[in-house]
């Protein structure tokens, strides 16, 4: 069974991404998950936050995926389209959404544990995303978290790549490596095979150097676009982002900021990159907007609930004025 909403209809240059979105439960006040009486609950996934991000600064987004036939995948529908975003969803009635479980062990330290073994996000697969879905797209957004999900997940990132290049669309990838998931031999494999297909890839320092060796981010970013990547972009944190394009380096620095929470923040900086990329901004711009967009997801706890809209992305700026 599928679902999809088309009030939201992207135009040609929507950004498509897909992936499992989870139910998130976020705990309060600090201490032990076990001692807990209270938690808010919320949405959170890469590829949503992603497009949440997008939709905000004005682009278009697409998000495909599925959920359980539950309040939690129910939850996670109404979120991502109370954002805008177009939605197409499997509603999968054998397997549960997933859920992830964030506990504020001090005022300090996080943990997230997460519950997603046998979810329906991970059953995912390359026909759950139909042609009329692809067609609106310019740009097909993929990250290393669906290529660990399952084999069928992996395989839909595969089959997503192959059908965004027949049709003459960007492919976009983030490496988002997550240890919980797979090994690093094996993403590093599987990473390079589908890097063949990607026009752009952001990556962290540390991601780089797991798949092409140590080096400094200008060195890091040479060696990727070898992969296949003409445009390669070095998430730095706190040090900024670098991105090579084409030969062509360009940097930029980290905005200055008392961090409250950094989860979310990567996908944000992505969000603010393409969202400048697909409409026809440079590298340049692209970078300062991305590193924008990923301060103001670390200034308030959630995955995507602070991220700016275009208009907002000022507020940080240091002559910002007084609202009376």
């Amino acid at each position: 069974m599928s679902e999809t909403h088309w009030e939201k209809a992207g135009q040609p240059e929507a950004v498509l991404t897909f992936g499992e979105t989870m139910g998130l439960f976020r705990t309060s006040p600090a201490g032990p998950l076990a001692n807990a009486n209270a938690a808010s609950v919320g949405v959170g996934g890469s590829e949503s936050n992603v497009a949440i991000g997008i939709q905000r600064l004005g682009g278009q987004a697409i998000w495909c995926g599925r959920v359980g036939e539950d309040p939690i995948g129910y939850r996670v529908l109404r979120e991502i389209r109370g954002e805008a975003v177009l939605a197409h969803a499997v509603i999968d009635t054998t397997a549960p959404t997933g859920l992830m479980v964030k506990e504020q062990r001090t005022n300090q330290h996080q943990r997230v544990m997460y519950y997603r073994a046998g979810s329906a996000g991970s059953k995912l697969e390359p026909s759950d995303i139909p042609d009329p879905i692809l067609e609106r797209a310019g740009t097909v957004h993929l990250t290393g978290i669906t290529l660990a999900l399952s084999d069928s997940a992996r395989a839909t990132c595969f089959s997503m790549a192959r059908r965004a290049k027949a049709r003459g669309l960007k492919v976009s990838f983030d490496v988002n490596y997550r240890a919980q998931l797979w090994s690093q031999s094996d993403a590093t494999r599987v990473i390079t095979e589908i890097l063949a297909l990607v026009d752009i890839v952001f990556a962290g320092e540390d991601e780089a150097q797991m798949i092409v060796g140590e080096g400094d981010p200008v060195t890091l970013a040479e060696r990727m676009s070898l992969l296949g990547p003409a445009e390669v972009v070095i998430k730095r944190g706190s040090e900024g982002a670098l991105a090579l394009d084409n030969g062509v380096v360009s940097e930029v620095s980290a905005i200055q900021i008392q961090v409250i929470d950094t989860v979310g923040a990567g996908d944000a900086f992505v969000s603010g990159y393409l969202t400048e990329r697909c409409a026809g901004g440079t590298v340049q711009q692209a970078l300062a907007t991305a590193v924008r967009v990923g301060a103001f997801a670390c200034l308030s706890p959630g995955d995507w609930e602070g991220l700016p809209s275009r208009a907002e992305l000022h507020v940080l700026d240091s002559s910002e004025p007084v609202l009376r």
